[in-house]
């Protein structure tokens, strides 16, 4: 297998946070105000950075796929409960992210929104059929230039001649807002390791993942939540229109909806190939690209949060065991069905994520719902019989 480089890693993920969707939900921090916000944003990438990095680190040790890495901690049978969820969710985000780059490419070149969702559709399918790691010379060019764009992008709301404009809408606290920015981080944990397993140097290439991804997600939110504070718009395509960006600001929205979505259609491939060894992953990555573009025309996908707290409450306690299993117990369950210890202890972290979403705590409920399930973990390691293998 053709091994990757820390800065084609790097590339990835710097593809992967420049994303309309993260805009779009940084608009959500405007009614806080910038210093709040930022505050808000950075300490929710602290904490969703630190777990994006521990996941990827057991696939790039291991050199196992993310759903493979699960099942080290619940079985090969229980694994495949997290690998259809993942692969259901990651639908959903091909969905959502083609919907919103459509809507927003419509915005400045109006042919229609189906005839946008077709175009980034048919470009994900193309760089799926290319491959990850025959990517180098395109993801180069391609984010060279979606650099370029993005640092106009921040002249044109940072800079510009707008004034502070009122901000409308129900502010959200800073706790819920700290899980807000927890929550993009969190929702790439069940395939991070699709792309580190492949590195040339895991701890290396783990850590120029994490760093790429944390900072520019971080960008992404400020500049969504910089054009709601300082132009009084959340549309970033309306943003770019007044700014005279034209084909620019089509490139910008075009290329980080595919590169971005490229991964998540990729990474259902790849989990649904934990699913049966029958299963192709390139095709079946193919089907969720053409299956998202079918429900981006059919259904409308406004509004997220919901879903990414369900992402949230699903795969943070997950990965909490995954974490406590790898690093602290070095316990190993690949070679049995299941890990009903781990399952259990899986059911009441995610019963407790949704408890939590209903109290206001300053950093967000998925770091105290995952303190909670590693300390499970330890107590039922200590207090009940050792059936798993050690490492």
């Amino acid at each position: 297998m053709k091994r990757t480089s820390n800065f084609q890693n790097g590339l990835i993920w710097f593809g992967a946070g420049v994303s309309i969707a993260e805009i779009l939900t940084g608009t959500y921090f405007a009614p806080l105000g910038m210093a709040k916000g930022i505050l808000a944003i950075l300490l929710g990438h602290l904490i969703g950075g630190a777990l994006f990095f521990l996941a990827g680190y057991i696939g790039a040790k291991t050199r196992r796929s993310a759903m493979e890495t699960v099942k080290m901690s619940f079985g090969q049978k229980g694994g495949l409960l997290f690998s259809l969820l993942n692969v259901l969710q990651l639908v959903g985000w091909t969905a959502i992210m083609i919907y919103d780059g459509a809507l927003a490419s419509n915005g400045i070149f109006n042919a229609g929104s189906w005839v946008w969702a077709l175009v980034i559709g048919l470009l994900i399918v193309v760089w799926i059929l290319v491959g990850i790691t025959n990517l180098g010379t395109i993801n180069k060019i391609t984010m060279a230039a979606l650099f370029i764009l993005t640092l106009i992008l921040c002249k044109v709301i940072f800079f510009g001649d707008a004034a502070v404009a009122a901000v409308s809408g129900e502010a959200m606290s800073f706790g819920a807002a700290v899980e807000l920015a927890v929550a993009m981080p969190l929702s790439w944990l069940p395939l991070i390791s699709d792309y580190t397993r492949e590195a040339e140097h895991p701890f290396g290439a783990t850590l120029a993942s994490t760093l790429s991804y944390s900072a520019v997600s971080c960008w992404m939110y400020i500049i969504g939540m910089g054009a709601a504070i300082y132009t009084g718009e959340g549309d970033i395509a309306v943003i770019m229109v007044k700014a005279g960006l034209g084909i620019a600001a089509l490139a910008i929205l075009v290329l980080s909806t595919v590169t971005t979505t490229f991964l998540d259609a990729y990474s259902a491939g790849i989990s649904s190939e934990s699913l049966s060894g029958k299963i192709k992953g390139k095709w079946v990555a193919v089907a969720v690209a053409l299956i998202g573009i079918v429900c981006a025309i059919a259904f409308p996908m406004d509004d997220i949060t919901g879903f990414l707290y369900l992402i949230g409450s699903v795969f943070a306690p997950m990965v909490a065991v995954q974490i406590a299993d790898w690093f602290i117990l070095r316990r190993d369950c690949f070679d049995r069905a299941f890990s009903g210890r781990n399952l259990v202890i899986w059911l009441i972290g995610f019963v407790l994520y949704r408890l939590l979403m209903q109290v206001d705590i300053v950093v967000g409920c998925t770091l105290p719902d995952m303190v909670v399930v590693v300390l499970l973990c330890v107590a039922a390691d200590k207090l009940l019989p050792k059936k798993e293998a050690l490492r």
